[in-house]
């Protein structure tokens, strides 16, 4: 059963957000109404989350929905992520207005599972409790065939009472090691490298290998007494992990570009089976456009991205960075050149440049507009 928890102060952002005229909260109106793939019945992504939640270590865990706007104090200062942690910048995360974000983790979700009257209680009674999430989390991130913004997460926690067990590293490995097996089978091979997370000490990373390669699969950790205290949690010790769907489908279908996931080709869905190698539909030529631009000191990539798919949208394929440089004596103080290439790419269908042309124009106004930018 999934416990879903009500968010009034969600409701009322989103409401806001529609009274506004800005480009940003178009942007993230559209981000929130973009479908959760990890609840698509048949979907690979749903399939990995069946997989998962298959496997013994995790079974009879509490399944939460939480809200996807939540606080900035929540998401960051309860995580061990302080003020001037790099992951708090505008230039990362999407701020809804000053105290409230789209979600950037799952892990998020132990403020609102630690929250619930019912959970409460079972604390008090000293009582053994294991809770997972899944869904969107939004990062603002570079445009290529391998990255989204917009993608899904699955993440889980387990805690028990320290007079009742001691967990260690191994019950983490153990138990990481049995859902690694749930989705990719009992042959898959995996191996723990030191890593640091803000909210678990000691942390580890977990990698597959999968074709003479090894892969990493996710994130996990011991949580900081610290950390829990910061939810009123007391005398419990546990394990917790993390990792993002979009790469496990990738690496199992050998997918070519991770735009193939949101599809609504008849012909790529039929592909998007788990196990199965993609194979293309065709492949569609490529239509590249560079633009050169020179802006003040201040000019954030990141957004700059978020501009170009606000234009081109799923038929941008990759945005690289050819060229930047200052010249003072040439474009003033404060001043950078920057020269980006832009690959448009359709993975259902081949482009025009009679469609190409007029988003390229588009940003070339938008780059002017919103970042203040000279075309050269």
């Amino acid at each position: 059963m999934e416990i879903v928890v009500p968010s009034p102060d969600e409701e009322r952002l989103r409401a806001h957000l529609a009274s506004r005229k800005d480009a940003e909260a178009r942007r993230i109106e559209r981000f929130l109404a973009m479908p959760d793939l990890s609840r698509q019945v048949g979907h690979p992504l749903a399939v990995i989350v069946g997989k998962a939640l298959s496997a013994k270590s995790v079974r009879g865990f509490d399944i939460i929905r939480i809200p996807e706007i939540v606080p900035v104090s929540v998401t960051f200062d309860l995580f061990n992520m302080p003020p001037g942690h790099p992951a708090r910048s505008p230039s990362d995360t999407y701020y809804v207005d000053g105290k409230n974000i789209l979600r950037t983790h799952d892990t998020v979700m132990w403020y609102y599972y630690f929250n619930l009257p019912e959970i409460k209680e079972r604390l008090k009674k000293r009582e053994p409790m294991g809770v997972v999430c899944y869904g969107k989390v939004y990062r603002k991130d570079e445009i290529d065939r391998k990255h989204m913004n917009v993608f899904h997460q699955f993440g889980g926690l387990y805690l028990t009472p320290n007079e009742r067990e001691i967990i260690t590293l191994d019950n983490l490995k153990d138990a990481l090691t049995d859902i690694a097996q749930s989705i990719f089978g009992r042959d898959i091979k995996n191996r723990f490298n030191s890593d640091v997370f803000p909210y678990t000490d000691p942390s580890l990373e977990m990698e597959i290998e999968k074709e003479g390669q090894w892969i990493e699969m996710l994130g996990c950790g011991l949580p900081r007494q610290s950390v829990l205290a910061n939810f009123g949690v007391a005398g419990y010790n546990g394990w917790a992990f993390g990792f993002g769907l979009e790469r496990l489908a990738i690496v199992s279908m050998k997918l070519p570009d991770i735009r193939l996931l949101w599809s609504t080709d008849e012909r790529v869905k039929r592909q998007l089976k788990l196990g199965q190698t993609y194979r293309e539909v065709s492949k569609y030529p490529p239509v590249t456009r560079d633009i050169s631009f020179v802006v003040p000191d201040t000019f954030v990539p990141n957004n700059y991205f978020d501009v170009i798919r606000d234009i081109g949208g799923d038929v941008v394929e990759e945005v690289t960075l050819l060229d930047t440089y200052t010249n003072e004596a040439k474009f003033g103080k404060g001043k950078v050149s920057y020269t980006y290439r832009i690959i448009y790419r359709s993975i259902e269908r081949t482009l025009t440049t009679a469609e190409i042309e007029p988003l390229q124009q588009k940003i070339e106004e938008e780059t002017k507009r919103q970042s203040g930018a000279e075309i050269r």
